[in-house]
C-alpha cells in the first residue's frame, strides 16, 4: 500500500497550469527526487502533499495519505519564531504536547541553574510530569533530545541567533523528532556545507525513511534517490534509477518529442495550404480533411512548448594584469580565533579557484584578503592591476525587494551594453527567461531560483575580469546550472567560487583552496573530487602505516619477564589477524561497491539498509582487530 498518492491534481498560477491532471504515488522504502525548471511548481506540489488528505492547496484532484503514518515536512525557508530556543522549536511540531515539553524543559533548566523560586519550580515540575505521563510524551522528549544532539545544536540557543545552515539543521531536526515514516524535503542542502551534506546523505540512506524531496544538487541526487520524477509542463514523468540514467532517457525522449512535433507541424502546414485553395468541402473525403485540420489546430494550440534555455553571455572586459594577487605568510585573527594562519599563494589571470571549507571556516575572510578588501594582521598581500571585480552574493543583499526587475538590471535606463552592443532591458531579461510583462514586477514576487537568475543577469550586465561567486547554485534548476558551468568554463577572466555543489566545483574550477582547520589553508590541483581523493589517500596511507607497525629489533627490545610472553594460543591468534583484517577489508570494499549502485535502493531498500549497517559494524571490528594486533605484537616482539 502506498504512503502518499496524488490523483488527477490540477493547480494553476494565473493562466499557467503548474499541475495539469498529474498523478503520483510514494511507496514504502522509496527515495524519490522531484526535479524541474524554476517556476514549474515543484514547491507548490510538495506543500500540497504536506497539507495532507483531501484537495488542500490544489485547484482540483486530491492527495491521499495512508491513515496513521507520520509525515515530516521541511519547506525551503522554514518559518521559526526567533524568540524560541532550539528545544522549543524542535518540539513545536508535536501538537498540543509541544507546549508541555517546552515548559518542562525550561523548568528543568531553571532548577539546574538555581534560578527562580525552588519550591514553586518543583511543584510545577511535578504537575508537568503527571500531565506528560498521561499523554505518553516521554518518548517524544527523548527523541527530541536525540535529534538535537545528532544535528550538533545547542538546545538553549536562541533561534534568532542561528546561521542559515544551523536553521536548516533545526528544520530537519524538527521533522525527524516525530519519527516520521515519510519525509518531504524542499532543497535540504541549501546553506549546508559539503561535510554537512555528506553527513545528511548517510543519515537519510541509513534511516530507512521514505523520501520525496526537491534538490538540484546532482551529487546528492545520484547518492540518495532511487527514482526521479520530473515536473514538466504540468505533467509528472517517472524515471527509475539514478540521475545519470535519467539524463540518458530524458535526452532520448526530448529527441522523439521534437521529431513528433515537427511531423505534426509539417502536416498542419500542408492542410492549411489545402484549405486556402478554396476547395469545396462537400464530398465525404473533403469533409474529413476539414475535420482533421480543425483537430490539428486544436492539438497545436493545446501543446505547451518546452521552456527555453537561459541565454547566458559574460563580458570579461579588458584583461587584468597577469598577476591577480600574491600572498606571503598571511595571518588574520578575530580576537582569539585564528582565521588564516601562515598562508601563501600566487593567483594569476585565468585561474579558476574553488574555496572549500565548513561554514564559519573563514572562506569570505580569505577572499577579502586576496582582493585587498581586508588587511592582514601580518604577512604581505600584493594585488594585480586593471581588475574589474563583480560579486555574486549568496544572501542576495544586492536585490531591493521593492525594485522592479528592469531597475535592478539597468537603473534609470532602458538599455544595457553587452560586449559593446546595446540591448533593450526587456529583451535582455527575456534571455534569462523573464517574460516581457514581468519586467515591471517587483523583485519580491520572484521565487528563490528566479532571484538567483536575476542576480546573474545583473552580474553579467557589466564587464568584469574577476568574478567572485558565493553559492551561485542555490535554487537554480539543473539545466541552468549546466549552462552556467559551460559559460564559466569558457570565461577568460579569473574566477573565485564558493560552493557546496560538488559536481559544479568539479566541472568548473582548476584548483582548490581548502580549509584544514585551525586557520590553515592549503592549495590543491583540480576540483572537489581531486581534493577528496587526495585526502582519502592520505587517510588510507596513515591507516596502512599503523597496521604495518613492525616489532622493534631484538637488540633494541628490553628483556621481558617470562610471564609477559605470548601463550601458544595468543601466538596463533596473532598469526591469524592479518587474514581476518584482509577478509573484513574485502567485505568492506564489496559492500561499498554495492551501495554505490543506485539500483539496490529501488529493487531492495531493506538490503541497502542492512549493507549500510554492516559497513558501520566493519569499521568497529577493524579498529578492534588493529588494536589487538598492536597489543599482541608489542608483547610478543621478542619471540622468535
Amino acid at each position: 500500500m502506498p504512503y502518499l498518492k496524488l490523483s488527477d491534481a490540477c493547480l494553476a498560477y494565473g493562466h499557467v497550469p503548474l499541475l495539469d491532471h498529474a498523478d503520483f504515488q510514494l511507496d514504502p522504502g522509496e527515495r524519490v527526487a522531484l526535479i524541474g525548471r524554476n517556476g514549474t511548481g515543484k514547491s507548490s506540489l510538495l506543500a500540497a502533499m504536506a497539507a495532507g488528505s483531501g484537495k488542500g492547496r490544489l485547484d482540483d484532484g486530491e492527495v491521499w495519505v495512508q491513515p496513521g503514518i507520520r509525515v515530516g515536512y521541511v519547506p525551503q525557508e522554514p518559518p521559526f519564531d526567533p524568540a524560541m530556543n532550539v528545544f522549543q522549536a524542535v518540539v513545536s511540531g508535536m501538537g498540543e504536547t509541544s507546549a508541555l515539553l517546552a515548559e518542562y524543559h525550561d523548568v528543568s533548566h531553571h532548577l539546574a541553574e538555581g534560578q527562580g523560586d525552588h519550591e514553586a519550580l518543583l511543584a510545577r515540575m511535578d504537575t508537568l510530569q503527571h500531565e506528560l505521563e498521561a499523554r505518553g510524551a516521554w518518548a517524544y522528549e527523548a527523541q527530541a533530545e536525540r535529534v538535537i544532539d545528532r544535528f550538533g545544536l545547542d538546545p538553549e540557543a536562541s533561534v534568532g541567533s542561528l546561521s542559515g545552515g544551523q536553521k536548516k539543521r533545526l528544520a530537519l531536526a524538527q521533522a525527524l523528532a516525530v519519527a516520521p515514516e515519510v519525509l518531504l524535503l524542499d532543497e535540504p542542502t541549501n546553506h549546508l556545507d559539503i561535510a554537512a551534506i555528506e553527513w545528511l546523505e548517510n543519515l537519510l540512506i541509513e534511516s530507512g525513511v521514505s523520501l520525496f524531496f526537491i534538490t538540484h544538487d546532482r551529487s546528492f541526487l545520484d547518492r540518495v534517490c532511487t527514482r526521479i520524477v520530473e515536473l514538466d509542463r504540468g505533467k509528472l514523468a517517472s524515471f527509475p534509477g539514478s540521475f545519470t540514467q535519467y539524463q540518458q532517457r530524458k535526452e532520448a525522449m526530448l529527441h522523439e518529442e521534437s521529431l513528433a512535433n515537427a511531423r505534426a507541424d509539417k502536416l498542419l502546414k500542408e492542410e492549411e495550404v489545402w484549405i486556402r485553395k478554396g476547395v469545396e468541402a462537400r464530398r465525404t473525403r473533403a469533409v474529413f480533411r476539414v475535420q482533421r485540420l480543425d483537430k490539428l489546430r486544436a492539438e497545436r494550440q493545446a501543446r505547451r512548448d518546452r521552456m527555453g534555455k537561459v541565454n547566458l553571455q559574460l563580458d570579461a572586459g579588458d584583461k587584468s594584469g597577469k598577476l591577480v594577487a600574491e600572498l606571503e605568510h598571511v595571518n588574520k585573527a578575530f580576537g582569539p580565533r585564528q582565521i588564516v594562519r601562515d598562508f601563501s599563494s600566487r593567483i594569476q589571470r585565468g585561474d579558476k579557484i574553488g574555496l572549500i571549507g565548513p561554514n564559519g571556516a573563514g572562506k569570505t575572510t580569505l577572499l577579502r584578503l586576496i582582493l585587498g578588501e581586508l588587511q592582514p594582521d601580518s604577512g604581505i598581500v600584493r594585488q594585480g592591476t586593471k581588475m574589474e571585480i563583480a560579486y555574486f552574493d549568496q544572501f542576495r543583499t544586492q536585490l531591493n525587494p521593492d525594485s522592479t526587475l528592469a531597475d535592478v538590471i539597468s537603473p534609470g535606463s532602458d538599455w544595457v551594453e553587452i560586449g559593446g552592443a546595446k540591448k533593450h532591458v526587456i529583451g535582455y531579461l527575456e534571455d534569462f527567461l523573464f517574460a516581457p510583462e514581468r519586467a515591471r514586477s517587483p523583485v519580491s514576487s520572484l521565487s528563490g531560483g528566479e532571484r538567483n537568475r536575476l542576480l546573474l543577469a545583473r552580474l553579467f550586465a557589466k564587464p568584469a575580469n574577476v568574478l567572485v561567486l558565493d553559492e551561485p547554485t542555490n535554487d537554480l534548476d539543473i539545466e541552468t546550472l549546466e549552462l552556467l558551468e559551460e559559460l564559466l568554463q569558457n570565461y577568460d577572466g579569473t574566477l573565485f567560487l564558493v560552493s557546496h555543489d560538488r559536481t559544479f566545483l568539479d566541472n568548473v574550477v582548476t584548483q582548490t583552496i581548502a580549509a584544514e582547520g585551525e586557520g590553515r589553508w592549503h592549495e590543491y590541483a583540480g576540483g572537489y573530487s581531486d581534493w577528496a581523493s587526495y585526502k582519502a589517500g592520505v587517510a588510507k596511507e596513515a591507516s596502512k602505516a599503523k597496521a604495518e607497525v613492525k616489532p622493534a629489533a631484538k637488540a633494541a627490545e628490553p628483556a621481558k619477564p617470562k610471564g609477559d610472553k605470548l601463550s601458544w594460543k595468543e601466538q596463533r591468534e596473532l598469526e591469524a589477524l592479518p587474514d581476518k583484517i584482509a577478509a573484513l577489508e574485502g567485505e568492506q570494499a564489496e559492500l561499498s561497491k554495492r551501495l554505490e549502485d543506485p539500483a539496490i535502493y529501488q529493487t531492495d531498500p531493506q538490503a541497502a539498509q542492512k549493507a549500510a549497517e554492516r559497513l558501520a559494524q566493519i569499521d568497529d571490528e577493524l579498529m578492534e582487530l588493529l588494536e589487538r594486533w598492536e597489543s599482541l605484537e608489542a608483547r610478543g616482539g621478542g619471540q622468535g
